[in-house]
């Protein structure tokens, strides 16, 4: 009795053991490949007794809702997470926190509607992360600490109007951004995000571009086309005021957008709030080396034309010399009758 219950105790351990480690019930695993096959599969949230060392997990095509805080405890060592083509509609503070190694996050086609600050905090080494195909109207100032090695950014086909400058500076590594089909408002509110953009692309970045939706005047034109002097006083407005310390951000008072004009539209042409009206000063790199460009072609121009005067003149004048040396110099040479008697009685 005594070793039956000592293998009955050993098996139960072992079976234990078994489950914590096993892959779900309705799930693939593949050892080789550390990856947790578990899409198409009715989830409604994140599946329990995951093999904690797995690298990739599957979830697209699922039903589920919420991502709890600490969801993924259970597989710290994640590389890759796919979410896409569920239904979540809000992510907790710190659900992704224990992910140190994910690099690809996929949340495309999903019902999120915002992004709160640091929802993706402690993610050193996230390189891609898909936001597209939602329902996002606003993005926060930060994505989160140690977010900085993000390369690709895609928050396209959402319900975005604008998007923050200061976001888009707090990813230093970024190469590829998607910004296409999104309701942008091409006023003052985006005025920094255009500016950050010919930046980025100046650096060699890439982007889909930014298309205005609003106001009327704008839209359906690139937003890199729209000349900064239909902006009106925005350019004065986001000119950046020296703060205090080399460290220290402006002000949310430094940072205030334009009050609005007549029409309801900040910056855009309302005479009482934006006169009087300063030149706004030239911050296009691109727009700078054009005008070099356009300053030298202009000034070959003028060269050539200068040198065309001189060989035209220099032309006539030998034309002109040849002209009196053929014509007028026997007349010269040998003189007429009348100067010629005189000379000759003298000499008789």
């Amino acid at each position: 009795m005594k070793n039956r219950s000592n293998w009955l105790l050993i098996w139960s351990v072992t079976l234990l053991a078994h489950t914590a480690h096993s892959c779900p019930e309705k799930c693939l695993c593949h050892k080789a490949s550390k990856t947790a096959d578990c899409k198409n599969r009715g989830f409604t949230e994140i599946p329990a007794r995951l093999p904690p060392e797995i690298q990739i997990l599957q979830l697209q095509n699922n039903r589920i809702w919420r991502i709890n805080q600490n969801a993924f405890t259970a597989t710290p060592l994640l590389k890759i997470l796919d979410l896409s083509n569920n239904s979540i509609s809000s992510v907790a503070l710190g659900a992704f926190q224990k992910l140190r190694y994910l690099q690809v996050l996929n949340l495309t086609r999903n019902l999120i509607h915002y992004i709160e600050n640091k929802t993706f905090s402690f993610l050193p080494h996230l390189k891609e992360l898909d936001l597209s195909s939602n329902s996002i109207i606003r993005l926060p100032e930060t994505f989160g600490n140690s977010t900085g090695n993000i390369t690709l950014l895609s928050v396209k086909h959402n319900k975005l109007q604008k998007m923050e400058r200061i976001l888009l500076e707090s990813l230093p590594n970024l190469k590829v951004v998607l910004f296409k089909d999104n309701p942008w408002q091409c006023n003052c509110n985006i005025f920094g995000m255009k500016l950050w953009l010919e930046s980025f692309l100046y650096r060699g970045g890439i982007s889909d571009g930014i298309i205005c939706s609003a106001p009327g005047v704008r839209k359906g034109k690139d937003l890199l086309k729209v000349p900064y002097e239909l902006f009106g006083a925005c350019a004065l407005r986001a000119a950046p005021v020296p703060p205090a310390s080399s460290h220290q951000w402006p002000s949310s008072e430094q940072r205030a957008w334009p009050k609005h004009g007549p029409h309801g539209e900040p910056g855009d042409g309302g005479r009482g709030g934006c006169e009087p009206k300063a030149r706004p000063r030239p911050v296009s790199l691109r727009h700078a080396i054009a005008t070099v460009v356009i300053t030298g072609v202009v000034c070959g121009v003028v060269c050539l034309m200068m040198l065309a005067a001189a060989v035209y003149g220099c032309a006539y004048a030998a034309i002109t010399a040849r002209y009196h040396k053929e014509h007028l110099g026997p007349v010269r040479q040998h003189g007429t009758p009348e100067e010629k008697e005189p000379f000759e009685s003298s000499m008789a």
